[in-house]
C-alpha cells in the first residue's frame, strides 16, 4: 500500500476509536441499502478541515458529500 494521506485514520488510532462507535442494526425500511464504512466516513469528515474545501466538493474517493454527516 502507498503512503497514508494526512486525513486517513491510522490503524492504531482506529483500534481506539472503533469500540466507541455504536453498533447500528440493519434498517428494515431500506434493507438493500448498504451502510457506509465508519472509517471511510471519518476520513471524509477529516478531509474537509484538512483541505479547507466545502462539503459539496468532496471527491468521490472518501464518499459522496450527501453521505458524509455534517455537524
Amino acid at each position: 500500500m502507498g503512503q497514508r494521506r494526512p486525513w486517513e485514520v491510522e490503524d492504531g488510532l482506529w483500534e481506539r476509536i472503533a469500540p466507541l462507535l455504536p453498533v447500528v442494526e440493519r434498517r428494515q425500511r431500506h434493507p438493500r441499502r448498504r451502510r457506509l464504512d465508519d472509517r471511510r466516513v471519518l476520513s471524509g469528515i477529516l478531509f474537509v478541515p484538512y483541505t479547507g474545501i466545502p462539503w459539496r466538493f468532496l471527491p468521490r474517493e472518501p464518499g459522496r458529500s450527501h453521505a458524509v454527516p455534517t455537524c
